[in-house]
């Protein structure tokens, strides 16, 4: 059997009227460390747009570009540009073989896109994907409640913990705000 791509932790928090999201750099094939200091965080739309992706490169890319697309027919409208990602994504038989997440976010906006069709907006604020995220989802969840921490403070943080925890996430953090 083939080794499985392991990639990322990539977390969205939406605090006091902004929005981070962050990765790290860490790209793992089976048990070895290929990159580490890869960049998963995108700004789209006249960086207006926050993306973050996890999941087999290519795949993302590929998926990044789309919604990009979907952005630009939509004239920057997030929720419309994921429904539409996520209706091509389950329709387009070339699509269900993506095998890759996105977060998406603006200032009103944080939405999960999945490769079921799925596009998911947190009740809490808080969205994570790869596979390190529930450590830092957790973490974020901890953090604002019991911290006095912005927005940006919440995901550093938080994906530190996560790195302390999941071997397939790493300190070589990008944190992007709107």
């Amino acid at each position: 059997m083939a080794p499985h791509w392991h990639s990322t932790t990539i977390l969205a928090v939406q605090h006091r009227g902004n929005v981070a999201l962050g990765g790290d750099g860490q790209v793992t094939l089976g048990q070895y460390v290929v990159k580490s200091d890869a960049h998963k965080i995108r700004r789209l739309h006249n960086g207006r747009v926050l993306t973050g992706f996890a999941g087999a490169s290519a795949d993302a890319f590929a998926l990044l570009e789309r919604f990009e697309a979907k952005l630009k027919d939509f004239q920057g409208n997030v929720p419309r540009a994921a429904t539409e990602l996520a209706k091509d994504w389950r329709m387009d038989r070339s699509l269900r073989r993506l095998e890759a997440m996105l977060i998406a976010a603006d200032r009103e906006h944080l939405l999960m896109v999945s490769g079921t069709g799925d596009v998911i907006q947190p009740t809490d604020g808080i969205a994570g994907v790869g596979s390190g995220s529930p450590y830092a989802i957790a973490a974020a969840r901890a953090l604002l409640k019991h911290a006095d921490l912005s927005a940006v403070e919440i995901v550093r943080s938080a994906l530190e913990i996560a790195a302390d925890l999941c071997i397939y996430t790493n300190r070589n953090i990008d944190v992007e705000e709107l």
